[in-house]
């Protein structure tokens, strides 16, 4: 016999008759005949190869199977019934959980300062983990749980639930008082791109989309610098004649803070979409869902 043979509905069927000690008590409680329990009793007699009941005063005795076998299913009844009970509901209050994220560099600098502030507010016990993933591999990663959700302009990635975030455009950040910037402020179209030809430029190694940009712009030659990490770029600019292609969100908060300026050529391809990916096997999932409502809230464009 394989437990692919079993009917679920046997198993119920004969916890309920071991627990009352008589078929007619088990008919009443599981609202059958009681022709249709005995029936039942003897497809799972068939398959167990023991008789599982014997007829005593006032009903039913179990055999030594029965019994052995009763401890067992009155277990995965419990677990499985447990199972199917469960709270619906995440409570931010009291969760420990641990949600990994995968973002870029940028995208850490663009969304973790204040996911992790309202978190504490809302939900102090939950922890975050950046952990980036190649994106040929980040469908396997959401799917299989290594991470809960990827952040950030993935084209690449197929059959992922997602939902877009934000629009954003590659911008060239330059600093304050730069020699060029006010000339390339004046220029526009196809003479402000050959207008960056007398730029420098730094970029971050990881970055393919900004070295894509380079590359169709023919500013390649121009690549006087290139790093590992994006967040000693604005110390770079700031200090240097040189330039970088950067997403303009994340570009606005660096001339804020001062010290620096941009200008917006009309790149090919500048624009872009972020967007929140999670498995479609999670898409139910509580705890996946509070969170994902969280970043919405806190992130996505009205």
């Amino acid at each position: 016999m394989h437990i692919k043979d079993i009917d679920l509905n046997l198993l119920r069927l004969f916890n309920e008759v071991y627990a009352a000690g008589s078929v007619s008590r088990a008919a009443e409680r599981l609202g059958l005949t009681q022709p249709a329990v005995s029936h039942g009793l003897t497809r799972l007699r068939l398959l167990i190869k023991d008789p599982l009941f014997v007829r005593a005063p006032g009903g039913v005795k179990p055999t030594p199977k029965a019994v052995v076998l009763a401890e067992a299913v009155q277990k995965a009844l419990d677990t499985l019934s447990q199972a199917i009970n469960a709270s619906s509901d995440f409570d931010p209050a009291s969760s420990r959980r641990l949600f990994r994220l995968h973002m870029s560099d940028i995208g850490e600098s663009r969304f973790l300062p204040e996911l992790m502030a309202s978190l504490h507010k809302l939900a102090p016990g939950v922890r975050v983990a950046s952990r980036p993933v190649a994106h040929s591999a980040l469908g396997d990663a959401l799917d299989s749980g290594v991470i809960d959700f990827a952040f950030g302009f993935l084209p690449q990635v197929k059959d992922t639930q997602r939902t877009e975030l934000l629009r954003d455009r590659y911008v060239v950040l330059m600093r304050a008082g730069h020699p060029m910037h006010e000339g390339l402020q004046r220029l526009r179209g196809n003479a402000q791109l050959r207008a960056l030809q007398q730029l420098d430029f730094v970029a971050v190694r990881s970055h393919s989309d900004t070295l894509r940009i380079l590359a169709q712009t023919g500013l390649q030659d121009r690549l006087r610098l290139t790093t590992e990490h994006f967040m000693v770029l604005p110390s770079i600019v700031s200090a240097t004649d040189l330039c970088v292609v950067m997403p303009g969100n994340i570009a606005r908060g660096f001339v804020t803070a001062g010290g620096c300026v941009t200008v917006q050529p009309p790149f090919m391809d500048r624009d872009f979409t972020v967007s929140l990916h999670w498995s479609h096997r999670f898409e139910s999932d509580p705890d996946n869902r509070w969170f994902r409502e969280q970043v919405l809230n806190l992130f996505a464009e009205r």
